[in-house]
Parts: C-alpha cells; sequence; structure tokens
C-alpha cells in the first residue's frame, strides 16, 4: 500500500533561498509547498524594522540566478560595486579591482534584500505563514512533518523536504547532522544613511578603513547612500551603550548612545568629521560561524539544509545569503530530475553537497580572516599591519584578494 503524499516538496523557510528554490522547483513542473514560521508581512507603506538586512549579491550569484530572470530586475535596481578600496587613514594601502577577464559580472551589488526576495521567487507560491514545523522525520518513501498552523496541530507528508530556515531552524536538522559552532568575541554597529557618502570612494566603489580602534566599512546602497558598519573588538554585550545582543538588535533605549557611538567611530575612522549624518536606526550584532557535516540529512536523499540552516557564517564579507542561493541553484534540477522522473540522482546530490560544503568552509576561512583583520590593535602592531598589507597589495596577489572577496573561489558550477 502506497503511503499518503500531501505534496512532491516542502520547503520549510520563506526567506531568499527558500524562495528561490520553491520558485525553481515550481517553474520545472513539481508541486512545491512553501511554509514560514513568521507572520504575513505588513501592508505596503509599513516601514520594515531597521538592520540586519543582506544586501550584497556576488558575482557567482548573480550568474547563477540569471537564467530565471532575476538577474536583470535586479541590476535594473541595484548600486554596481566594481572596486574596493583600502585605507588606514588618509593613506590608500590597495586598489582591489573586481573586473576579472572572463567573468560574466566584473562587479558585486548593493540592493535592498525585499528586492532580492522579490525577483527570486516570481514563480513560487504564495507562502503559508504562521506555520511553525515542530519536527521532520524521513522514511524510505516521503518526509513528515509535524507542523502547528494558527494554533492548530497538523501533519504534512511530501517526497522531499528542504529546510531553508536560517539558523533559528537548524534545530531541525540536528538529529541528522553535527554542528560545529564558533562564536566570535567581535562586536559590530551598523546604520544606512540615504544622505551618506564618503569622499574616499565614490558610488561604485566599497571603502575599508583599517584603523587600531577597529575597522569601518563603508559600502553604496542602491538609489543613493551608504552602509556604515564598525567594529570594536572584543568585548562586553554593551559596547558604548548600544546594547549588543545575539539577536543583533540594539535594546530599547539605547538607540541614542548607539547612534552616536557610530557617528563617533565613523568621523575619526574616515578622517571626514563635517560630512558624517546623525544615524537614525542603528543594529548592533555579534558575529558567528556554524556548519553541519551534511546537507543530504537522510540516506534516502528526502530530507536536505541550505543556507544559514547548514552553514551559517559571519556577516564580515556579506557571503551568507549568497551562499544559501548558490545551494539553492545546485540543488533545484537535481531534485527535480529526482521528483519529476523518479531519477536516480545519487551521484549528482553526492557531488552538488561536497562542493556546497567545500564553498561554505572557503567562505568560513575567509570571513574569519576579514574578522581578524579589522579587530582593534596596538599602535605597533597596526604599523606592521599596515606595512604588510601595502606590501603585498603591490604584487598578483591583489587580484587574489578580490577574487575572494566576490565569492570568486565558490565552487558552484
Amino acid at each position: 500500500m502506497t503511503a499518503r503524499v500531501d505534496h512532491e516538496a516542502i520547503v520549510v523557510g520563506a526567506g531568499p533561498s527558500g524562495r528561490f528554490l520553491a520558485s525553481e522547483l515550481a517553474r520545472q513542473g513539481i508541486d512545491v509547498l512553501l511554509v514560514e514560521r513568521r507572520s504575513a508581512p505588513a501592508e505596503a507603506g509599513v516601514k520594515p524594522p531597521p538592520g540586519g538586512r543582506a544586501i550584497g549579491l556576488h558575482p557567482p550569484a548573480l550568474a547563477a540566478l540569471e537564467p530565471s530572470g532575476a538577474t536583470e530586475l535586479l541590476l535594473a535596481l541595484a548600486a554596481r560595486v566594481e572596486r574596493g578600496l583600502a585605507y588606514d587613514g588618509p593613506r590608500r594601502l590597495a586598489v582591489l579591482d573586481f573586473a576579472r577577464p572572463g567573468r560574466r559580472f566584473p562587479f558585486a551589488v548593493s540592493v535592498p534584500q525585499s528586492a532580492t526576495e522579490h525577483a527570486v521567487s516570481l514563480d513560487a507560491p504564495e507562502p503559508s505563514f504562521d506555520a511553525e514545523v515542530r519536527s521532520v522525520a524521513p522514511y524510505p518513501d516521503r518526509v513528515v512533518l509535524e507542523i502547528v498552523r494558527n494554533e492548530q496541530e497538523q501533519e504534512l507528508t511530501a517526497r522531499a523536504v528542504v529546510l531553508a530556515t536560517g539558523a533559528p531552524g537548524r534545530v531541525l536538522a540536528l538529529p541528522y547532522a553535527r554542528l560545529a559552532t564558533r562564536e566570535y568575541p567581535d562586536r559590530f554597529l551598523m546604520s544606512d544613511s540615504a544622505e551618506a557618502f564618503d569622499r574616499r570612494g565614490d558610488d561604485r566603489t566599497a571603502v575599508i578603513a583599517l584603523d587600531p580602534r577597529g575597522v569601518l566599512e563603508s559600502f553604496p546602497l542602491a538609489g543613493g547612500g551608504r552602509r556604515f558598519v564598525a567594529g570594536f573588538g572584543a568585548g562586553p554585550d554593551d559596547v558604548g551603550g548600544a546594547g549588543l545582543e545575539d539577536s543583533g538588535n540594539g535594546r530599547p533605549g539605547h538607540a541614542d548612545r548607539a547612534s552616536e557611538r557610530l557617528r563617533r567611530a565613523v568621523a575619526e575612522r574616515s578622517g571626514d568629521a563635517a560630512s558624517v549624518p546623525a544615524f537614525e536606526a542603528v543594529s548592533a550584532f555579534r558575529i558567528r560561524r556554524a556548519l553541519l557535516d551534511r546537507m543530504r540529512l537522510d540516506a534516502g536523499g528526502r530530507l536536505f539544509a541550505i543556507g544559514d540552516a547548514a552553514h551559517e557564517i559571519s556577516p564580515i564579507g556579506g557571503q551568507g545569503m549568497n551562499l544559501g542561493l548558490l545551494d539553492a541553484a545546485g540543488l533545484a534540477p537535481i531534485l527535480a530530475a529526482r521528483l519529476r522522473l523518479d531519477a536516480d540522482q545519487d551521484r549528482e546530490l553526492v557531488r552538488w553537497e561536497r562542493q556546497r560544503l567545500a564553498s561554505a568552509r572557503t567562505a568560513a576561512r575567509i570571513a574569519g580572516l576579514n574578522t581578524a583583520l579589522g579587530r582593534p590593535r596596538g599602535r605597533l602592531e597596526h604599523t606592521a599591519l599596515r606595512a604588510s598589507i601595502g606590501t603585498t597589495m603591490r604584487t598578483p596577489l591583489s587580484r587574489t584578494a578580490a577574487k575572494a572577496y566576490t565569492m570568486g573561489f565558490d565552487r558552484a558550477r
């Protein structure tokens, strides 16, 4: 007797990677349900909560999104980042040119995450919101999910389930995989400003200031303005009264002090106090690394984890969302062939998993190096670092740094 199956595929999590995967499966004729534990978005015109939102898309992700038409939509909105500049005070240490010969997209882009989610989900089913998945259980012929929706418990089944939940839903994968984590001591403040600019770079340039007090990063925003991220090194959760918490949001009542702390850091580290705005919405965050040892969570190849559910990478460098989109781009055709044709895709799934885990580990190492370079340090140590970077960036290694910054070492095919 054949067991009941409600859907061919269920994707858990309606973030960018989950929406993109659901869209790609639907485009290939797969019956897919997209479930999301959060409530439906607020009505149009309601300002979303500030901070913590991914804005960067790198060349491998742009290439992966192109067949769906998403890249064309995003490029019409995005700010193109064609180079990176590294400074120590007024002294320029390095120029990173992102235009490499043969590259389809010789730039990264800055675009709001909401625009990315819209672009990648044009063919996706409407998410089923307020649906919290309590457990997943793979069997040889199906996966069973226990879901609470509208305060009602129910059971759903599918031939395949993909966890694209982000970090909060990683617990669903833990019965089937080992997790390695690392908490970094570093603390950061971040804010966007529509009026801000950085005199050291134009609207196509990312700027990194290596300062003895900590790193300052500055990125152009779509539509004008810039995002600033300032590092403050290790310390208590309260950086300058900012109320740093794991959630990435400052505690109520600390907004003014967080804004002033960030404004002062930007003024001191950029050397341009006159043009620094008063930041209205400041996010505080810490960083961490979490890597599952597998993304194919069962021997039968019916339960998977992608994106932050499988590999959470430090946001310094902005590669987390890109990794999830590339996970989805690689998995979608393999899973669709398996479901639509009932084809044996074991070899392809093994190759996909190896490539994506290797890419996540590479991204984690690069993010760890970026974080270490941006920490506060004494004057003598900082002088030595400055000399080392200045010398290194005058060699062909500068091309390697530009490649790393734009995810050129990702193994996506």
